[in-house]
């Protein structure tokens, strides 16, 4: 985690510029998880947004929730500094956390992540951390994850890796793509199978799991606490 802590303080301050470039379909994913939201529009939902980054998925829901009450999470102190110039500190609390040293201090009616659960290091970690959202979402709450997930066999992930590196390579350069971005990937993330995710999720207590959006190698799912 200190090497992905690392990356994304450098990252910071350009990282809303390089993202579109790197994730297909990036707005389009956020999109469809803040409108996974089942609320009421005037409701002061509580929101816990895990792995804030600069903010960008809390500011979309903020849009549609102008009530909603916010508590955003990074583990880079220069996310959060990016995340405050969006959303200032009205209606939000930040907390400078990695997730294996996070401590739930409320129930939330909304949990939401964005490229973030990947980098727990294992698929026990990231069922361990499912559970622990479950049992800190309100009757009735909502979990989403917008994140870069693994195919169910080796054929698959062979083609959402040659469709991502095609994504890219549109808009950096193959020596960015191939010596840094993808060495990057190998080394600081560890997404785990589709598939087994949402098995985890039923497996938990989730209700009504579903996959809200996924292009190849990245997906927005997750489901309902009864």
């Amino acid at each position: 985690m200190e090497n992905v802590k690392k990356t994304f303080e450098k990252l910071a301050n350009e990282f809303d510029e390089l993202i579109i470039k790197l994730i297909p379909h990036y707005n389009e994913m956020l999109e469809a998880l803040a409108l996974s939201i089942p609320y009421e529009k005037t409701e002061s939902i509580k929101v816990m947004d895990l792995g804030c980054g600069t903010g960008t998925v809390s500011k979309m829901i903020r849009e549609q929730y102008p009530n909603a009450i916010f508590s955003c999470v990074d583990l880079a102190e220069n996310m959060i500094e990016m995340a405050k110039i969006k959303l200032g500190n009205d209606r939000v609390t930040y907390k400078l956390k990695d997730f294996y040293h996070l401590m739930f201090d409320q129930n939330y009616d909304v949990i939401i992540s964005s490229l973030a659960l990947h980098h727990l290091l294992t698929d026990n970690d990231k069922k361990d951390f499912y559970f622990k959202i479950y049992n800190n979402l309100a009757h009735n709450g909502v979990f989403f994850n917008a994140d870069i997930v693994l195919g169910a066999n080796d054929k698959l992930e062979s083609r959402y890796l040659h469709k991502w590196k095609e994504f890219m390579y549109k808009n950096v350069s193959v020596d960015e793509v191939d010596n840094k971005v993808i060495p990057r990937h190998n080394d600081e993330d560890h997404p785990s199978r589709l598939t087994d995710q949402l098995n985890w999720l039923l497996e938990i207590g989730f209700v009504d799991v579903d996959v809200i959006w996924k292009y190849y190698n990245f997906a927005v799912y997750g489901g309902f606490k009864p």
